[in-house]
C-alpha cells in the first residue's frame, strides 16, 4: 500500500453549530435540514458530546452538520432534503442503544454512527435485528462492522496495527522495537495484536511488550525502563493521546528518546492541557487527514469548518463529512426514494456501498467492500517544532 507522509489537525475547539431544533424525545437532540412541505431522508447519529471522549463526538457532529448542510444546499439528493438528528452517548454502550431506540422513534432511516468502538459493537446488534443501514465513522474495532448491514469510514485496528509494523519495517526506522499497550481496552489491544503478527514479517524484534490497564494509566515508569532496559529504538503506543502525553513526558525525565510510533489516537496530542508540545518533537503517527494538504477539496472543508466551528477540524470531523457524502453516493446509486422503509433502504444501500466511489476528505478514489472495510492509503504525521509537519 502506498503512503502519504503528512499533516495532522488539532482537535476542533468549539461546541457545534445547531441550525434546526431536533425531533424525538429525550437526550441530546439536535438535526438540520428541512423537513417542511417534502419528504426528507431521516439520518440518525449517535456519539459523545458530554463526558471524556466528547472532543471526538463534537467533531464528528460538526463534520456530519457540515455535509448535510452542503448537501441540502445544493438540492439535497435527487432533489430529497436530508434530516439529520444527532443523539448523545456519552461513550456508554447503554446509552447508546437507548439513543439508537430515540432516533427510531423520531423515523431514522440510517445511522451515522456511533462514534466509539463499545457503543458501536452494541448498537451494530440492534441495528442488525431491524436491518438498518449503519455507516460508523469512527468505530475501528473488528465486531463494529461484524454484520453486512454495517459499514465503516476509518481504518480498523488490526489495519492500523499491520500497517504500521509494515512502515516501521519497510522505512527501517529500528531495529528493536518495545510496545505499550492498553491490555483492558479492546482499541489498544486490537492494534497491537495485529502489529505483533506482522512484526514477525519484518526486520525488527519487539524486545519488550508492556501492558497496562485503564486503571494503571498515569504512571508508565516500569514499561518504560524495561523499554529502556531491552535497547528499544523505537517504542510503539496503540492508545490516546491523553496516556502518550504522559509517556513522552515520563520517558524525557528518565533520560530516555526513542523513536515515538503511535495511530490514530494521538491525534490532539498537542492539544493537551500544560503538556510540553516540545517533547512530542518526532513523534510519528498514522492518520486518515491533514487539514493543511493543498488539495482543493480539503481546503474547502477546512475553510468552511472553522468558519462554522471556530476551529480547524481532526479526522473524526473529517471521517464524519465523508461519512455523509457516501450515503448520499450509496442512495443515489441505488435510487432510492425517501419513502422506503429503513429495512429497504438498507437491502439497497449494502449493495450500492460497494459500487461507489467518492472523493473524500480522507482520501481520493474512496471504495469499500461487501465486509464494511473501506479501501484507502493511510497517512503518515510526524510532528517537528512542536508542531504537525509535512515530512516528504
Amino acid at each position: 500500500m502506498r503512503f502519504k507522509k503528512a499533516v495532522s489537525a488539532a482537535l476542533a475547539a468549539a461546541m457545534s453549530l445547531t441550525l434546526l431544533a431536533g425531533c424525538g424525545s429525550g437526550g441530546q437532540q439536535n438535526s438540520q435540514g428541512s423537513s417542511s412541505g417534502g419528504e426528507t431522508f431521516k439520518i440518525g447519529g449517535i456519539g459523545p458530546v458530554t463526558g471524556s471522549a466528547a472532543v471526538y463526538g463534537e467533531a464528528v457532529k460538526n463534520g456530519a452538520e457540515l455535509a448535510v448542510k452542503e448537501i441540502n444546499e445544493a438540492g439535497g439528493i435527487n432533489g430529497v432534503q436530508i434530516e439529520f438528528n444527532y443523539q448523545d452517548d456519552e461513550n456508554d454502550a447503554e446509552k447508546a442503544v437507548n439513543a439508537y431506540n430515540t432516533l427510531k422513534d423520531w423515523g431514522m432511516q440510517m445511522l451515522l454512527g456511533t462514534v466509539t468502538s463499545g457503543p458501536c459493537v452494541s448498537v451494530g446488534e440492534v441495528a442488525q435485528a431491524d436491518n438498518i443501514f449503519m455507516l460508523t465513522p469512527s468505530g475501528t474495532a473488528v465486531d463494529c462492522v461484524k454484520y453486512d448491514n454495517a459499514f465503516r469510514v476509518c481504518f480498523s485496528d488490526p489495519m492500523q496495527g499491520l500497517e504500521s509494523a509494515k512502515y516501521i519495517g519497510e522505512n527501517n526506522l529500528a531495529t528493536k522495537v518495545a510496545a505499550i499497550y492498553d491490555s483492558s481496552d479492546v482499541y489498544s489491544t486490537g492494534i497491537y495484536n495485529a502489529f505483533a503478527e506482522e512484526a514477525e514479517n519484518q526486520n525488527f524484534e519487539i524486545v519488550a511488550a508492556e501492558a497496562f490497564t485503564g486503571e494503571s494509566k498515569s504512571d508508565f515508569s516500569v514499561q518504560i525502563q524495561k523499554a529502556k532496559d531491552a535497547g528499544a529504538e523505537l517504542v510503539f503506543l496503540p492508545f490516546y493521546y491523553s496516556e502518550a502525553s504522559l509517556v513522552l513526558k515520563q520517558a524525557a525525565g528518565m533520560n530516555y528518546s526513542p523513536i515515538f510510533f503511535g495511530c490514530d489516537g494521538m491525534d490532539g496530542i498537542l492539544a493537551v492541557e500544560g503538556f510540553d508540545a516540545s517533547l512530542a518533537n518526532d513523534l510519528i503517527f498514522l492518520s486518515p487527514f491533514t487539514p493543511t494538504s493543498e488539495d482543493e477539496a480539503i481546503q474547502k472543508f477546512v475553510k468552511d469548518y472553522e468558519s462554522a466551528y471556530g476551529g480547524t477540524p481532526n479526522q473524526f470531523a473529517a471521517d464524519a463529512y465523508d461519512g455523509i457524502y457516501a450515503i448520499k453516493a450509496a442512495l443515489e446509486k441505488a435510487e432510492a426514494a425517501s419513502d422506503m422503509s429503513p429495512s429497504d433502504l438498507c437491502e439497497a444501500m449494502k449493495t450500492a456501498m460497494t459500487e461507489v466511489t467518492i472523493d473524500g476528505v480522507t482520501a481520493k478514489d474512496l471504495t469499500w467492500e461487501a465486509s464494511g472495510e473501506p479501501s484507502k492509503a493511510p497517512m503518515v504525521v510526524k510532528i517537528a517544532d512542536g508542531d504537525y509537519a509535512v515530512v516528504e
